[in-house]
């Protein structure tokens, strides 16, 4: 079983089941032995009975005047006790009349003993009043259906029992571990993009809360953590803006002189190319640092993805033409989306520019739109060879750069696809890499909320607007 808590209730129901069933057992045997130990009075007073009986010179009287004396007595208890009188000089000289002449079973030395004889189990005792040895025995037949029925009884309410506890486990384990599911919901939420939430403490200090306060110190250092590499990253960015500015300034000063060769001039205009690159680099770096902090506000509002798609679909066709594959764009639904124009063109410029790159010459690269009353689902889908599955989470990453068979030349920064999730999860959507129609190729999807419907007014029919037009 994966679940604590189904595990705990299990452990209980059994340790409960187990524990009461040891009760059963130890109150059979007290049980039990309670009804011998009735059995054992009845014969011990059916025996003062017969000495009674027999009076005190019952040592000189004839086996004829034992019989005639406790005869009778012993008529009426035939159904309860079975009586032999012996003397080991003489033999038996007394039988009761259901033992029909036979001896009862006699174990050498003991005084109270059980024996199971052909008419069912008996209790036994031997008495001595010498010269005579009196054995009384009486049925065990009672004592076993009463224990029977106990067991019986037992059985159900264990079975009872097994239940009962079970349920009851299950209700306290999860009460138990509410603040684990608690903490585990908690920690479910925290992200890098807010570090800030922490898990609540329990006001009972036990191992639960020594948890809760061991998690939140981690997710303080790990805030913290973030922090640094956050402010690291934005100011080593920004303190390379100046002096990179500057490089650029002097290279073109002397790329405008004239006084350069004409081969350091080409080593000039690849220089000022690199610086170039160098700035579009810092650049996203800046801003994948402020849409991680959450720097960057939007100004989500309605707009039209058709009209949006429909301008960006002019620039799509002309990049596409130019590098050699065909681009195909189709949208379906009405209605509008939340979502900043601008920000949204980057994302699908810089989708469309990996999807380029990663189709073969004379591939198709498509866009296909969906806008429902949720969501508005966008998917562009090349023609490449794809990457592994495994890797579909980590392309988001920083400085993940798609390399494919057919355009082995890696290019751009790296950061593209990490620029688009930051932007989509700033408009509180998702993005996410899937396999191609083809089974091979890369299917890159993202999808933002949609504006819901306004409310209808609701009509009236020509029978409810007459009265409104006759006042």
């Amino acid at each position: 079983m994966k679940s604590i808590g189904a595990r705990l209730a299990l452990w209980y129901a059994a340790a409960s089941t187990v524990t009461l069933a040891c009760l059963f057992l130890v109150g059979y045997y007290l049980l039990r032995g309670y009804l011998i130990h009735g059995l054992d009075l009845l014969n011990q007073s059916e025996f003062e009975q017969i000495r009674a009986r027999l009076g005190p010179d019952y040592s000189a009287l004839s086996s004829a005047v034992i019989d005639q004396r406790i005869r009778e007595t012993t008529e009426y208890a035939s159904v309860l006790f079975y009586i032999d009188i012996h003397s080991r000089d003489t033999g038996t000289i007394f039988y009761s009349s259901n033992l029909k002449g036979r001896p009862i079973p006699d174990i050498k030395g003991a005084r109270r003993f059980d024996v199971d004889w052909d008419v069912g189990p008996l209790r036994v005792g031997e008495f001595i009043m010498a010269p005579y040895d009196v054995i009384i025995a009486t049925p065990e037949a009672q004592v076993e259906d009463v224990m029977e029925g106990y067991a019986e009884v037992c059985a159900a309410l264990l079975v009872l029992m097994l239940a009962m506890s079970a349920a009851i486990g299950l209700g306290l384990s999860r009460l138990a571990l509410r603040p684990v599911r608690l903490i585990r919901a908690t920690a479910s939420r925290i992200g890098s993009e807010n570090l800030s939430e922490r898990i609540p403490v329990p006001a009972v200090a036990d191992e639960i809360s020594d948890l809760a306060r061991l998690l939140n110190a981690m997710f303080d250092r790990l805030e913290a953590s973030f922090k640094n590499v956050r402010r690291f990253a934005a100011d080593a960015s920004h303190e390379l803006k100046t002096p990179l500015s500057l490089v650029r300034l002097h290279a073109e000063k002397l790329l405008a002189g004239g006084t350069l060769s004409h081969e350091n001039e080409e080593g000039m205009q690849t220089l000022l190319e690199e610086l170039t690159r160098v700035n579009s680099t810092i650049d996203e770096l800046l801003f994948l640092s402020r849409a991680e902090s959450r720097s960057i506000t939007l100004e989500l509002a309605p707009h039209d993805p058709a009209g949006l798609l429909a301008n960006f679909n002019v620039d799509a066709q002309v990049l596409a033409e130019h590098h050699g594959v065909h681009f195909s764009c189709s949208h379906e639904g009405a209605g509008l989306a939340l979502c900043e124009p601008r920000w949204v063109r980057r994302v699908l410029l810089n989708l469309l520019s990996n999807a380029i790159n990663a189709s073969p010459p004379g591939g198709d690269v498509r866009l296909r739109s969906c806008l429902s009353a949720e969501l508005w689902r966008v998917e562009i889908e090349d023609e490449g060879n794809g990457v592994p599955s495994s890797e579909y989470q980590h392309i988001f990453d920083r400085f993940v750069r798609l390399k494919s068979e057919d355009r082995p030349k890696l290019e751009g920064s790296g950061l593209g696809l990490a620029i688009c999730r930051g932007i989509i999860e700033l408009h509180k959507g998702r993005i996410l890499a899937e396999t191609g129609s083809n089974g091979r190729a890369l299917r890159v999807v993202f999808e933002i909320p949609a504006q819901p419907p306004a409310p209808r007014a609701p009509t009236l029919t020509p029978d409810e607007l007459e009265p409104a037009t006759s006042r």
